[in-house]
């Protein structure tokens, strides 16, 4: 979790995908650090990526495309090739990522009844070298624990950044907080689903 510096009575809060700092690869090489590596068949084809980890669930749906020597940029070369054991071409799989800017107040929430604002940027990796644009983000949210869930309204703001408007109810009617359901899509067709049962809650 990230969070901006506060002015002087509010804040913004950033929230990141949990795997944010996490780099993922096509590589032969065992992962070191923060880089996790996996060995994919030497092909193109389209895989599922789930991962889960404090009640945030994240799928992704990309294509990987077959790995060639040099798709690895120099700033962030593959471990193998760093270690000198490395047996395969390797590179970064290009996995949409999504960062939140919740709009909360010090304590950690919103007001109830009445329309709040957020902001969605989506972004890959640095190790990409040619990543694609974000198209498309929807946005759904429930106010009681995930049973029901409605569509949010949104729209592009800028280069892969989008801003959603939601109508929160009165707090005794969000008693589970406010859950959001976000999807994006990108130009190559790369997708990613995340499900945030409780980003924050009312006050």
């Amino acid at each position: 979790m990230n969070t901006s510096v506060p002015p002087a009575r509010r804040r913004k809060k950033t929230l990141a995908a949990f795997a944010a700092a996490t780099a993922f690869a096509l590589s032969a090489c065992a992962g070191t650090g923060d880089l996790a590596s996996y060995d994919l068949p030497a092909k193109a084809a389209r895989y599922t990526f789930e991962a889960e980890t404090n009640g945030v669930t994240t799928q992704w749906e990309y294509v990987s495309d077959r790995p060639a020597k040099g798709d690895a940029p120099k700033s962030n070369p593959c471990m193998g090739d760093v270690v000198g054991d490395n047996r395969a071409a390797c590179r970064p799989e290009p996995l949409i990522f999504l960062r939140y800017d919740l709009g909360l107040d010090l304590d950690n929430t919103a007001k109830a009844g009445g329309t709040h604002r957020i902001t969605v940027v989506a972004y890959y990796q640095e190790r990409l070298t040619a990543p694609p644009e974000v198209t498309s983000l929807r946005t759904e949210v429930t106010y009681d624990g995930g049973r029901t869930w409605q569509r949010a309204t949104t729209k592009a703001v800028g280069p892969n950044t989008f801003s959603v408007t939601l109508e929160h109810p009165k707090r005794t009617q969000a008693a589970h907080g406010v859950g959001l359901r976000v999807s994006a899509s990108d130009t190559k067709g790369d997708t990613v689903r995340q499900i945030l049962p409780t980003a924050y809650r009312l006050r």
